[in-house]
């Protein structure tokens, strides 16, 4: 049995943020690098997530992130939770040598919970260039699971569980 090639790559650093409005209904985006794909379930709608920056903060990278992703100024919305710890996951071999540079075999994760203060017209999807979105909508978060790629599933769940009493 050959070994893993790319098991000795690190894990990125990254937040992703679990944006939630008054009705207790997730924010998700669909990437901009699947318009025009078919939408086989919803496969490829996610919550905002990136890469944490040399020197920033969870809360910092996650804030950023949060204005990047969705033009979500941090006067509208709470933080009100950050996962106890980090939440690892894998890429498929097929994209490890494509995202990244190469340089990652997945990504570590802290998640942040955050309340949406705001209306949905401070949600600017054009607000960064490049735009990570082209549509977006409020979905029910036990949904979550089911809309995004099958390699992320497990993460949602777990970031789904151990948010569940504060949405």
């Amino acid at each position: 049995m050959s070994e893993n090639p790319y098991a000795n790559l690190p894990y990125r650093p990254c937040v992703g943020v679990m944006l939630v409005n008054s009705a207790g209904l997730a924010f998700v985006g669909k990437r901009i690098d699947t318009r025009g794909q078919p939408d086989e379930g919803g496969v490829y709608w996610q919550m905002p997530q990136g890469g944490i920056d040399e020197g920033e903060d969870v809360r910092e990278a996650a804030l950023r992130e949060l204005w990047e992703e969705t033009g979500v100024h941090e006067a509208h919305v709470t933080l009100l939770a950050q996962t106890r710890e980090e939440v690892l996951y894998d890429l498929p071999d097929e994209l490890i040598g494509k995202l990244w540079g190469g340089a990652y075999r997945g990504q570590r994760q802290h998640w942040v919970l955050a309340r949406f203060t705001g209306e949905d017209h401070h949600i600017r999807l054009d607000a960064h260039d490049p735009a990570e979105f082209c549509e977006w909508q409020w979905l029910d978060p036990v949904q979550l699971p089911e809309v995004i790629v099958p390699f992320k599933k497990r993460v949602y769940r777990a970031v789904l569980e151990e948010f569940r009493h504060l949405i």
